[in-house]
C-alpha cells in the first residue's frame, strides 16, 4: 500500500495558503476530485478520498510535517503551518516542479512506512543527492 501522493500534496499546499482559515482536509479533498473527473480521470470513491484526507491530516500533525499556527501568526486552533520536514516534503512532492515524479516513486517503495520521520528523512536525504 502507498500513499496518494496527489492528495497529500494537495492538503500540504492549502496547510501553506490558508493562513487564516479553517484546515479542512474534507473539502480538500473533495475539491480534488472535482478537479481530476473535469481532467478525465476516476477518483474512485468520494466518501473515501474524504476519510483519507482526513486521516492523513492527523498523520501530517502527528508526525511533524504540520503544526498548529502560531497565534501571532493568525493560528486560531484549526490552522497550520508547514514544519521544516513538511516543506522538504511538499518540495519533493509538488507535481509543478519538474522530476517529481522520481521522489514519489522513492517514496512510494516505502510504502506506508515512507512518512515515519525516520524513513523520511534517509529518502529525503538519498533524494536530495539525485
Amino acid at each position: 500500500m502507498s500513499y496518494n501522493w496527489d492528495l497529500i500534496e494537495r492538503l500540504l499546499h492549502e496547510v501553506q495558503n490558508t493562513a487564516g482559515k479553517r484546515f479542512t482536509p474534507r473539502t480538500y479533498a473533495e475539491e480534488l476530485a472535482q478537479e481530476l473527473e473535469r481532467a478525465g480521470e476516476h477518483t474512485g470513491n468520494l466518501d473515501a478520498l474524504k476519510a483519507q484526507a482526513s486521516e492523513y491530516g492527523q498523520q501530517l500533525l502527528a508526525a511533524g510535517y504540520i503544526e498548529p499556527r502560531p497565534e501571532a501568526e493568525g493560528g486560531n486552533g484549526e490552522n497550520f503551518v508547514l514544519t521544516e520536514r513538511g516543506l522538504q516534503l511538499l518540495s519533493m512532492i509538488d507535481s509543478s516542479i519538474p522530476g517529481g515524479e522520481h521522489s514519489r516513486e522513492a517514496l512510494a517503495q516505502h510504502g506506508t512506512a515512507a512518512l515515519v520521520p525516520e524513513v523520511f528523512a534517509k529518502i529525503a536525504s538519498v533524494a536530495n543527492q539525485l
